[in-house]
């Protein structure tokens, strides 16, 4: 289980400002003048996302009869299998006697939970107060009292958990309005990983959309080794089906850059990389073939990367955990069943695992976790990180705030 950093309730929570990893000497110089984020007034005020979608958490088997606490867009939440049913339920992980996390709590009785202060007990199914062992079986407070419960789904070995208002019939919308379509109805194979990285979940986000940093950051790569990379791009955003694609509409392998040098990232043993749209040479797996995609990396609310190829696909969901925590959820996925599902699934956890979710995706952490944005001085590629901020001041979305947690 991963320990995760957790907020009070009464404020959005701040971590202490690290010193940068190169020291900078003192007194420094002033921040340089940059634009803010003024004109995304609605994404600026998202440091905890927004309410009313399902976000992933921890993997289901994780979750047993011990509590497993989460916290997602700022909300604590303990996780916990109920022991009639088989399935995961949530509650909010504060007791109301005194505010003690129920997910230090006991498993006293079957289908409940109990405090480990005084033994206030919950069902799990309603989060009613059912018992208080310190107070007798005639306990006048039992019936009057009850914890918040949160929608809880298992789907893709994960467990994702509704955060927002539930419609008038009580229920929450399906969890697959937020899960890619072609991940809920075709036969897949996948492997991922699950953690809390440092750093706002719009910084996680925007650095997977980013049509920039990939050609330089990652040209160091061991994922990249043999692969070329491009030195600049031409690129444009398109919208569909709820999805912004980035479609690559010139490609420059190398550059030479007046009164500075020549750059390329061609290398002698290295091959030609895989095409700009996973379609284009016509040997994509057929459900990816199906997507028809114009680019290869899209992003959607309220946080979900897709990076195509033709024969995999590789997901992202930036999960705010608070205002400096995201928890980063990979999955590499191939719609493949028998021997080929096997062998893949042999690749990825002797090789994929470690080089791409684990070297490459870590420098992606570096640099969410390293920078200090806004103010900020835009360029040509960045037409990528306003295309999204745009989509979501124009989405009819709601933001996550402190007061607004709960149902």
């Amino acid at each position: 289980m991963t320990t995760e950093a957790t907020a009070p309730d009464e404020t959005v929570p701040r971590r202490a400002r690290r010193p940068r990893r190169a020291p900078v000497a003192e007194p420094g110089p002033p921040v340089q003048a940059g634009s803010d984020w003024s004109t995304w007034s609605t994404y600026d005020r998202a440091e905890l996302g927004f309410r009313n979608h399902w976000y992933p958490a921890v993997w289901a088997h994780e979750v047993g009869r011990k509590p497993v606490p989460v916290t997602i867009a700022g909300e604590k939440v303990v996780l916990v299998r109920d022991d009639r049913t088989g399935a995961i339920k949530g509650l909010h992980d504060r007791c109301p006697h005194r505010g003690v996390p129920l997910s230090l709590g006991r498993r006293q009785f079957s289908g409940t939970i109990s405090c480990p202060y005084h033994g206030w007990t919950y069902d799990l199914e309603n989060g009613r107060l059912a018992a208080v062992i310190t107070d007798g079986p005639d306990s006048p407070i039992c019936g009057k009292v009850s914890v918040a419960t949160y929608p809880v789904e298992e789907r893709l070995g994960l467990v994702f958990v509704y955060i927002g208002e539930l419609r008038e019939d009580g229920t929450p919308p399906p969890v697959e309005d937020d899960i890619p379509d072609e991940l809920t109805g075709n036969t897949l194979v996948l492997g991922g990983r699950n953690e809390i990285r440092d750093g706002n979940w719009r910084f996680a986000a925007e650095n997977g959309f980013d049509e920039g940093h990939a050609k330089y950051l990652h040209n160091t790569a061991l994922w990249r080794l043999f692969k070329v990379m491009p030195t600049w791009n031409k690129t444009r955003i398109v919208e569909r089906d709820g999805w912004l694609i980035r479609v690559q509409d010139e490609v420059h392998w190398e550059a030479e850059f007046p009164g500075v040098g020549r750059f390329s990232n061609k290398r002698w043993w290295k091959r030609m990389p895989l095409p700009d749209r996973p379609g284009k040479n016509g040997d994509a797996n057929p459900v990816i073939a199906a997507l028809d995609l114009p680019g290869f990396v899209s992003i959607r609310l309220p946080g979900i990367l897709r990076v195509a190829y033709p024969q995999f696909i590789h997901y992202e969901w930036y999960v705010p955990v608070d205002a400096d925590h995201v928890r980063y959820v990979q999955l590499m996925v191939r719609f493949e069943s028998g021997w080929k599902a096997a062998a893949f699934k042999a690749k990825y956890l002797t090789a994929i695992r470690w080089l791409f979710h684990g070297q490459f995706t870590a420098q992606d952490a570096w640099m969410v976790d390293v920078m200090d944005s806004p103010p900020e001085r835009l360029y040509r590629p960045d037409l990528s990180l306003t295309a999204w901020r745009k989509h979501i001041e124009d989405a009819d979305v709601v933001v996550q705030t402190v007061a607004g947690r709960g149902h």
